[in-house]
């Protein structure tokens, strides 16, 4: 078959690999039919998370046709078009006795390295290094889905790929992380981050009820849409100063909960920023961590700050005595997938949301590499690449 493969920082090529098989009871093969690049792959794609090797097969949104069960799937069959959740959970641990399933204890094949570095593992992750499984990611024609009685979700027919293909990830997480934030009425939702996940975290933070939504960004493309479809207030962060412009926004008072949509490679035009991006470079720190220091900053007293963006080691220059003076809440995490999963494709179907508005280029898998390219420089208006092998 055809399949991404990551060949070094800022190398991917699509190669022909051998096609996936059965290996347990419990698997199944999918045929994908349509899948994406998400923004947490674009830090295996600059390097930044270790543990990659050569020839690792890329993604994590995907969804397509079950074209083989093993004999200990009963809930699937041949032919069943179904979306498939990023986290690998076995349905019967603790942590997903728990509805936690991304922190399923039995998922993760390579759990003693990621105990080495954060004592202890979560769950496996498709094409997310061999620190989360070194599992073949769904940038491929076939993938290889393990517990696949306890993850994917079959899909209506009359259901297009493109309305619930972010099932599998940004949607469920965008809507995870305006859960995390307890919106009551009346609420103000800063969300640092316009990019795809971004987009429906915006979204969802109208859906679970807040009054207002405040996005900071930088790039017009993500700053309009989050305008136009997301109905957000915006700033634009070049030049600005963003905690001075949401105290004012809100009183004096800041926002209520301050949301991270952009996790270790984040940009700012402030010093700290810059110190960031010059010791990452010399690899003096592991994460770029700008943004959430501006949101423990700016949020309110009393406040939550929700981290979805994805971090990956150890932060520098945090500002935890004003968390802790603030009596700041922090919630966040890989997404509990499984858990939103009936529930949003539910508020798909009702209509109340059309995940596919993010999407701005559709690519054979063929053009991967050039879909990575122009999502990493947010070229030709790039938002959301999805490809179709």
């Amino acid at each position: 078959m055809r399949a991404l493969c990551w060949n070094g920082p800022h190398k991917v090529r699509v190669e022909n690999v051998p096609d996936p098989k059965i290996l347990n009871p419990r698997d199944a093969i999918v045929k994908i039919t349509t899948t994406a690049i998400c923004g947490s792959d674009l830090h295996l794609y600059d390097g930044y998370i270790p543990t990659m090797e050569k020839g690792d097969i890329l993604g994590h949104e995907f969804m397509g046709e079950i074209v083989e069960v093993g004999n200990g799937v009963e809930n699937l069959k041949k032919g069943d078009r179904v979306v498939v959740p990023f986290p690998i959970a076995c349905g019967r641990c603790f942590f997903c006795s728990q509805q936690l399933w991304s922190l399923c204890d039995n998922s993760n094949p390579n759990a003693a390295l990621a105990e080495a570095m954060y004592g202890y593992s979560a769950a496996g992750i498709f094409g997310y290094s061999h620190l989360f499984g070194g599992y073949a990611g769904g940038q491929a024609e076939y993938a290889r889905v393990p517990f696949a009685d306890v993850g994917p979700i079959k899909i209506p027919d009359q259901l297009k790929d493109e309305q619930v293909l972010f099932l599998s990830d940004i949607f469920a997480t965008g809507y995870m992380a305006a859960e995390n934030c307890n919106i009551q009425p009346g609420d103000t939702i800063a969300v640092w981050g316009c990019g795809p996940v971004g987009q429906l975290t915006i979204r969802s933070a109208y859906l679970l009820g807040a009054a207002r939504v405040i996005a900071i960004d930088r790039v017009p493309e993500r700053l309009r849409m989050a305008s136009e479809q997301g109905h957000a207030e915006v700033i634009d962060y070049e030049g600005t100063d963003v905690i001075e412009a949401l105290k004012q926004m809100t009183g004096g008072r800041g926002p209520d909960a301050c949301i991270d949509a952009v996790g270790l490679e984040a940009h700012g035009d402030t010093l700290d920023a810059a110190i960031d991006m010059t010791k990452q470079k010399t690899h003096l720190s592991t994460d770029r961590p700008h943004v959430l220091r501006e949101a423990i900053q700016a949020c309110r007293k009393g406040g939550t700050v929700s981290i979805l963006g994805v971090y990956g080691g150890f932060l520098d220059k945090i500002p935890f005595g004003a968390a802790f003076n603030k009596g700041l809440t922090f919630k966040m995490g890989q997404t509990h997938v499984q858990k939103y999963l009936q529930p949003l494709l539910e508020r798909i179907e009702h209509g109340e949301i059309d995940p596919s508005f993010i999407i701005t280029h559709t690519l054979r898998l063929d053009e991967a590499p050039h879909g990575y390219e122009i999502f990493k420089h947010k070229e030709d208006g790039c938002i959301k690449v999805v490809l179709k092998p």
